[in-house]
């Protein structure tokens, strides 16, 4: 059975805050495991049938994310699953460092028309606080594991 991205990643991170907060079994670890190397395996953002871009707005990144997938929060998720970084992840890390602006942050994209309550952000092309942080925290987890 195939699943979207976007489940995917919200499974993923409900399952790993599951593991910290009441300690890993095999089922939830394993669940969890074949969950984030459907992610690896398309290398993060690309079909695994023909390697092309499934969605270029996967490549964007915005925050909040509420429920939609973008290569930053996959990435991040592995991160903080403590995952250790392989090739598959590459051209995903790449990307996140080639989106840096020269001021040395990350923007938001396109911000998600999901109500959220409150502007955490400024707007579409503004620097973004919560962009900079996951991407550096990404690139730090990937350069010192890599």
């Amino acid at each position: 059975m195939r699943s979207s991205f976007h489940t995917t990643i919200c499974v993923l991170e409900g399952l790993l805050a599951y593991e910290q907060a009441k300690g890993a079994t095999p089922a939830v670890t394993g669940a969890r495991t074949r969950g984030h190397e459907y992610l690896l395996e398309r290398r993060m953002f690309r079909r695994l049938s023909s390697g092309e871009v499934i969605d270029r707005t996967w490549t964007r990144f915005s925050f909040p994310t509420t429920w939609h997938y973008d290569v930053l929060r996959g990435l991040d998720y592995l991160r903080g699953a403590a995952a250790e970084p392989d090739e598959r992840v590459a051209e995903a890390v790449g990307l996140v460092a080639k989106r840096r602006h020269q001021n040395g942050r990350w923007p938001l994209h396109a911000p998600h028309a999901d109500p959220v309550g409150l502007d955490m952000e400024g707007g579409a092309g503004r620097p973004s606080r919560w962009n900079t942080l996951r991407a550096l925290r990404v690139l730090d987890w990937y350069s010192t594991q890599a």
